[in-house]
């Protein structure tokens, strides 16, 4: 495998172009992020014992995959999903007695003393979203300068996040018909 400047890459590198890259919408990333911390909370609590430590340290994963999954147009969902994940996910693992009620307190406590994790998380997904956005704007930027130096239309300079849906959005002529 190759750069395209024909630079080799390394194995890491290759190694990351392999893994699976979906695009999941706002509610399919929070979906994700939910069903993975509620497993991983599960998981926790059979395993070890209800160790914070240890759910706090994947949820990082989880909040930096989530923003990368996200699909572009969604991106601002990232940081708003994880840390409701984050809340699900620490039900198993807050220790809870006596009811709805002692569960309800037992949940807030956890959200309270684990506060530090769900900053971490939202901080990890807050900032991949944001590079992501940032370098989304610089490549329309460039597509549109590189559309004006060239005198065409900024849709052909360059790939379009949505070409078609452009094309059907544009009115036909009788000849189209």
């Amino acid at each position: 495998m190759s750069a395209p400047a024909g630079r080799p890459v390394s194995p890491a590198v290759g190694a990351l172009r392999r893994l699976p890259n979906p695009r999941l919408t706002g509610i399919g990333a929070g979906l994700f992020a939910a069903a993975a911390m509620f497993l991983i909370g599960c998981v926790d609590l059979l395993l070890f014992d209800e160790s914070p430590v240890v759910f706090g340290l994947l949820f990082l994963p989880v909040s930096a995959l989530t923003a990368l999954w996200v699909r572009p147009a969604d991106l601002v969902t990232a940081p708003i999903g994880v840390p409701i994940a984050f809340a699900l996910g620490i039900v198993p693992i807050s220790g809870g007695t006596g009811g709805l009620g002692g569960q309800t307190m037992a949940v807030v406590t956890a959200l309270a003393v684990h506060a530090g994790w769900l900053y971490g998380g939202t901080l990890v997904a807050g900032v991949i979203a944001s590079v992501r956005k940032v370098r989304l704007m610089r490549a329309r930027q460039r597509r549109v300068m590189l559309a004006a130096r060239t005198g065409r239309p900024a849709a052909a300079a360059g790939p379009s996040p949505a070409p078609r849906a452009a094309a059907a959005r544009a009115p036909r002529r009788p000849s189209q018909r």
